[in-house]
């Protein structure tokens, strides 16, 4: 093949330096692959200066050890494995650098203005009857699309942004938005209202999609929605725009939805939420898998309080606010004597003590103060014995029976962390008790369901009767009355069954049952004929 004719170097000084070196070039084979420049494959392709001083430039600024096969100090030869290419002087590199520094930088690249429109020919197609927001989805055949996040809207392929008012109420249902005053006068709004869909639903009367086996999420959601400074503080983003959480932003997302007065549909799925869980309690929760309401709402409270304060310092949130009590507990522990023998035979008993403990006939005694955010209550045995119609007997036990408990006196055995006996006495109520009722026990075999059932008021729920209380601070009352706002129930065997819960509307203390989607009306003395899981009672003022 002939060789193509070269182009002399502009510097007649290096002349023969640069022969020398394109000769060897084109003898290992350099040029002969197609380097992108549109030169023919077999044709030698050299670059003129002002190439190979800007490239001289670029290798300098990325500080490049000559990897790329090309080299980087100054006047330094560098090996390339074939051959080593020399540097150029310092008189030659102050002329590159001269020239860089002349040279005009590269406009940088600006993004692509989106059009804005009003006129939007496919405004006509969209369904508002058919939205769907709770899942994420994208289908052929549409034309008009949502940014999730920035709530503009586009339409496809055409490019272009719509600029229409008619999407605001579709971009209100996406962000429901409550100003102060709307959420100081929530519970006063008795009217129902009409989605879209033609279904008519109360706000904040919502029911829940359960997408599978999460019955035991959606009652704890809908207990919590009772709690008024919880609900409030949630309805309003910039509570909580300090929290990076997506387990805090999803349960405030899902608190505006179930509250909005102007939905699509007369229900709400709390899939997203879901989503948060499951990421945030590392499975420990799913989709797909029964759990334990109880255990739910412990670990929803204490992470969405971490996530919320703002340094362990200032240990408190709204949770805290809410739903923290505290209690005086007294440990006894029966010590064995250790019998060491002196040399005289005589025996010496030896008793340890904990630190901050007393000893009296051979038993620790450790009292200490413990926060709380709800407390358990111990059901008695069910009988053994069946009644003379061959049925199960069903016992029943009143509430004040059960709390004893937390008297001070009362004796609770316990075998872990070690064999004791304990003691517990309230001695600071919150603002809102959650009461849990032990009805499941696991043994070796199987889980236990206790069925006994328990009497309790829906109203006045006065503790001071039944357990002794701390009194009041100067100035200030005791408020130890109580009524109730949330009951959840267990229907069926251990293991298996559904949760359902009665809730009170507070506009016209009205008394409802929900089971996932039903919402039903019913009386305040269905609430107390039903097997009591878990329920929440808020403090008279």
């Amino acid at each position: 093949m002939e060789t193509p004719q070269k182009r002399k170097p502009r510097d007649a000084a290096d002349d023969e330096e640069a022969e020398a070196i394109k000769k060897r070039r084109l003898s290992d084979g350099e040029g002969e692959e197609d380097d992108g420049s549109g030169s023919l494959p077999g044709l030698a392709v050299y670059k003129d200066e002002d190439d190979e001083d800007e490239e001289a430039m670029v290798r300098r600024e990325r500080g490049d050890d000559g990897s790329n096969g090309l080299g980087g100090g100054r006047g330094e030869p560098v090996d390339n494995g074939d051959h080593r290419v020399g540097g150029g002087g310092d008189e030659e590199m102050q002329e590159v650098e001269d020239k860089a520094a002349a040279r005009i930088p590269a406009p940088v690249r600006q993004q692509r203005q989106v059009e804005r429109r009003r006129d939007c020919p496919y405004l006509d197609t969209v369904n508002r009857q058919v939205l769907d927001f709770d899942f994420e989805s994208l289908e052929a055949g549409h034309h008009v699309y949502i940014n999730l996040q920035t709530e503009k809207v586009y339409c496809l392929p055409d490019g272009y942004e719509i600029d229409d008012p008619s999407l605001d109420d579709i971009r209100h249902v996406l962000n429901p938005r409550f100003s102060k005053e709307q959420v100081l006068h929530l519970d006063e709004n008795r009217q129902w209202s009409r989605a879209l869909d033609g279904s008519n639903y109360l706000p904040g009367m919502v029911g829940l999609n359960n997408i599978k086996e999460t019955d035991f999420v959606n009652v704890t959601i809908q207990s919590l929605m009772r709690v008024t400074p919880l609900r409030n503080f949630f309805l309003i983003p910039e509570n909580y725009q300090h929290s990076k959480s997506p387990l805090v932003h999803r349960f405030g997302e899902l608190t505006r939805k179930i509250w909005h007065a102007r939905n699509f549909k007369g229900q709400v799925s709390p899939h997203e939420f879901l989503q948060a869980v499951m990421k945030v309690s590392n499975k420990r929760f799913q989709i797909g898998v029964q759990s334990d309401p109880v255990e739910f709402m412990s670990w929803l409270l204490n992470t969405l309080h971490a996530q919320l304060r703002v340094s362990k310092k200032k240990d408190r949130s709204i949770i805290y606010d809410c739903f923290q009590g505290e209690l005086e507990v007294v440990k006894e522990i029966q010590t064995k004597l250790l019998i060491e023998k002196k040399d005289n035979d005589e025996e010496q008993y030896n008793v340890t003590v904990a630190e901050g403990g007393s000893s009296i006939d051979n038993v620790v005694r450790e009292a200490s103060r413990v926060p709380f955010l709800m407390l358990g209550l111990d059901l008695p045995p069910p009988p053994l014995f069946k009644d003379a119609m061959e049925k199960n007997i069903i016992p029943q036990v009143p509430l004040f029976n059960i709390l004893k408990k937390f008297d001070g006196e009362t004796v609770t055995e316990v075998v872990r962390p070690c064999v004791a006996r304990m003691r517990y006495r309230v001695i600071r109520l919150p603002k809102y008790l959650v009461l849990h009722m032990r009805r499941f026990t696991k043994n070796n075999f199987f889980i236990e369901k206790n069925p006994t059932l328990v009497n309790f008021p829906v109203k006045n729920l006065e503790l001071k009767d039944y357990i002794p209380l701390p009194p009041p601070k100067e100035n200030k009352k005791l408020r130890s009355k109580y009524d109730l706002i949330a009951n959840m129930v267990h229907d069926g065997k251990p293991g298996e069954g559904c949760y359902r819960i009665f809730v009170q509307r507070k506009s016209e203390e009205l008394w409802y049952e929900m089971q996932d989607l039903h919402v039903t009306e019913t009386l305040p003395q269905m609430v107390a004929l039903s097997e009591a899981y878990m329920q929440i009672y808020e403090q008279q003022e």
